[in-house]
């Protein structure tokens, strides 16, 4: 008997530690009980379990590189401005905190010996270089403006953003990877088109509604619409969850040109080629939707590069399509509206080509003054000028001078540049063709809406420079596959001076 109770005594805790474990436990379900009820209250249940849904992500995304990587193609492509609720120092994005877990957990992964080797391109000096570049800049030039938590945030987004490049190349070392990847950035991609088509057709007090309700975290409420000139009487332009038709355009434009080469891939990485099918018909439509004539333009030039690369039968096809809608546009009144608001901005007559037109007279000025290293990311010297052009190329020029833009030109003529040296190699394999056009469309396609558009290249709008820095990874990474699937040159008998055979 003494026995036993002996054995239970020591096999079970003490009461004290029994009320330990309720207390914290009371107190934890209690702090969860309060969270949840707020976010009800405020953000209503959808946005709650949403937010929830993110949490438990998140949380996953801390075991694994590449499920982390999966949610910042998310967030870009769903919730590319979406933020805490709550503000520490500065306000953290959606997307802050996913491109900070995937760094951390690719550093651990060094530290705990899990990756050895790192994976060096021809880009990846002049990547380092840029990169280094944009740090001299922006301390050169912080007399010319207020250091404030927010452009350094925004800063620090960059450079992440640059980072994230080399995380692309030294993890995606297979297929199997990069067609996982590819087939997330697509998917996630169609959705955000999906959505930006069923706005655009709901009741728009309906659409502001539900556009408004993001306000939680940090969207913009009321009159979140947006029109062609800002006029609401001129056609509505579809923004999907991207606040804004151009950021939308020009991320469409890079998935349209992902998404082209797997329509007539033998084994799309939908598995059925339909489905590619009606996935680009969805990003296709909503392109138009955004009434973004530099997204447009950007996707036919990707269409053409393709053609002309890889698919030369199909020249014929694209100029019977072209010359079909060239015909059919008389018939329809509201593709000749379409078409009459490409022919202004190609006039320079609408407001906006004006505009734009403004913009890069005055960069210039600006440009002239400070050729060679720009004036930094903070601000100007004179109050007669100011930073922000509709151009990628002439804002890095404002920013980081012809020294920068320089670089950049070079490192991205690298990457196609090391790509076309192994061309030949690729288009040989039937599974990695499909991936290494689409990355290399959609990156000419981003490089062609930077002409007229500032966003892939400016401190406010990281989601879209992060998808551009991704792209460029994507480049590199199927260039990499292929150039590590180079056979192995003969061995050389040593005693009869040629190629040895083997049984």
């Amino acid at each position: 008997m003494d026995g036993g109770r002996m054995f239970i005594s020591r096999s079970g805790p003490p009461s004290s530690v029994f009320r330990q474990y309720a207390f914290w436990l009371g107190l934890a379900l209690a702090l969860t009980a309060i969270v949840l009820g707020a976010l009800l209250g405020f953000a209503g249940p959808l946005i709650t379990v949403g937010g929830l849904a993110a949490l438990a992500v998140g949380l996953w995304s801390l075991t694994s590189l590449e499920v982390g990587l999966w949610g910042v193609i998310a967030i870009i492509t769903l919730l590319p401005f979406g933020a805490l609720p709550f503000k520490v120092v500065f306000t953290p994005t959606f997307l802050d905190l996913a491109l900070l877990s995937v760094v951390v957990v690719y550093i651990f992964q060094w530290m705990t010996g899990r990756r050895r080797q790192f994976t060096l391109t021809p880009a990846h000096p002049l990547i380092a270089a840029f990169l280094a570049l944009a740090v001299f800049s922006f301390v050169a030039g912080l007399p010319n403006g207020p250091l404030t938590s927010n452009l350094l945030r925004h800063f620090a987004e960059l450079l992440l953003s640059l980072f994230f490049t080399i995380i692309i190349v030294d993890y995606f070392d297979d297929r199997e990877k990069l067609e996982r990847i590819v087939y997330v950035i697509l998917v996630c991609g169609a959705a955000a088109a999906a959505l930006g088509i069923l706005v655009y057709f709901l009741p728009e007090s309906l659409s502001t509604r539900a556009l408004s309700a993001l306000q939680v975290f940090g969207y913009p409420a009321g009159d979140v619409l947006r029109y062609v000139e800002n006029n609401p009487e001129n056609p509505q332009r579809a923004i999907s969850t991207s606040a804004d038709p151009n950021v939308l355009g020009g991320l469409l434009a890079l998935i349209g040109g992902l998404l082209a080469p797997q329509l007539l891939a033998k084994k799309s990485v939908f598995g059925s080629r339909s489905w590619a099918y009606l996935a680009f018909g969805m990003v296709f439509v909503c392109l138009i939707l955004t009434f973004s004539r530099g997204a447009m333009a950007a996707l036919a030039v990707a269409l053409l590069g393709l053609v002309l690369v890889r698919y030369h039968r199909l020249l014929w096809v694209v100029l019977l399509v072209a010359l079909v809608l060239a015909v059919g546009v008389s018939f329809v009144p509201v593709a000749r509206d379409y078409v009459a608001h490409f022919a202004e901005g190609l006039q320079g007559q609408d407001l906006a080509t004006q505009m734009r037109f403004g913009e890069y007279k005055d960069a210039l000025i600006l440009i002239n003054r400070y050729p060679l290293l720009g004036v930094g990311f903070a601000g100007t010297p004179e109050i007669d000028t100011y930073l922000g052009v509709s151009s990628a190329y002439l804002i890095m020029t404002e920013e980081m001078g012809i020294v920068g833009l320089g670089v950049f030109c070079l490192a991205l003529l690298t990457v196609f540049g090391w790509g076309a040296l192994y061309r030949r190699r690729v288009l040989e394999d039937e599974k990695l063709a499909p991936l290494w056009l689409g990355a290399h469309a959609g990156l000419a396609a981003a490089l062609t809406v930077g002409l007229v558009d500032h966003y892939f290249f400016n401190l406010d709008f990281q989601p879209a420079g992060t998808i551009f820095w991704i792209f460029v990874g994507l480049c590199l990474a199927a260039t990499r596959l292929a150039s590590a699937a180079a056979p192995a040159p003969p061995k050389v008998d040593s005693l009869s001076g040629g190629p040895t055979t083997s049984a």
